[in-house]
């Protein structure tokens, strides 16, 4: 199970309650998956991600499906400083990235690629307003990380260099042709054909071919491949700069 986050808010002035929470803008699958469009060679990526806040927080929905928990109490002058954090963070990190690469599933593993998704969101929040001066809870918070497990990445270039006029048409058809059984499906069998072909490239021929930051990279995969794992991360602690509470 893939677990969303987001952060709530409710004002001591007015009884009101909000959530925030960074969102892909067009679907999960868009974000992590291209568009091969008939005619046109370069896949087309629908991978912006931004932070949406909005009045009210759907409490049946988070108690039923997760956790709703007081973790710190701030200021007017904290949450405001705040705003102006995330209209910056919305403005300078505006690409959704699904997946997280490293070498093994080791805890001291190197981090090839991180992850830019919900829960990262949650986390840089946390961390500005404990720099800000919040005083968080000693407790733990769960975060969902999809892992691709790969050895060196290898550059291949930029849409433009591969798929430009004086692109690698060789290279820029093996991109496209990995991409394609990521396609959304008609029917069941559609979708067990081309499961075997994704099998077949992942698994059997350990390829993977990742969009990172308006770049492309070639993944040498390894086992175990793929993996979703829960994250326990424990709630930050602020640095000398605060705001009264």
């Amino acid at each position: 199970k893939i677990m969303h986050d987001a952060v709530g808010f409710k004002s001591s002035l007015t009884g009101k309650n909000y959530t925030m929470e960074w969102y892909e803008l067009f679907q999960l699958g868009n974000c992590t998956f291209p568009h091969l469009r008939p005619g046109v060679d370069a896949p087309f990526w629908c991978n912006q991600g931004a932070a949406c806040f909005y009045e009210g927080i759907d409490d049946a929905h988070w108690k039923e499906n997760g956790t709703l928990v007081l973790v710190t109490t701030i200021s007017g002058t904290m949450f405001n400083e705040m705003a102006k954090w995330v209209k910056y963070d919305n403005e300078t990190g505006i690409y959704y990235e699904t997946w997280t690469v490293q070498a093994s599933p080791d805890k001291q593993s190197i981090v090839w690629f991180d992850a830019y998704e919900c829960s990262k969101f949650i986390l840089r929040t946390y961390q500005k307003l404990a720099d800000l001066g919040a005083v968080f809870k000693k407790i733990q918070t769960n975060y969902t990380s999809i892992i691709l497990f790969s050895g060196e990445p290898i550059y291949l270039g930029n849409e433009t260099s591969i798929f430009g006029p004086e692109g690698n048409k060789t290279l820029a058809a093996a991109v496209r042709d990995f991409y394609y059984p990521f396609k959304p499906h008609r029917t069941v069998g559609e979708f067990f054909v081309d499961l075997l072909k994704i099998i077949d490239r992942v698994i059997l021929n350990h390829q993977f071919y990742l969009f990172y930051n308006l770049e492309y990279w070639f993944l040498p995969m390894k086992f175990p491949y793929l993996k979703i794992i829960y994250e326990e991360v424990p709630l930050p602690i602020g640095s000398k700069t605060s705001f009264g509470v």
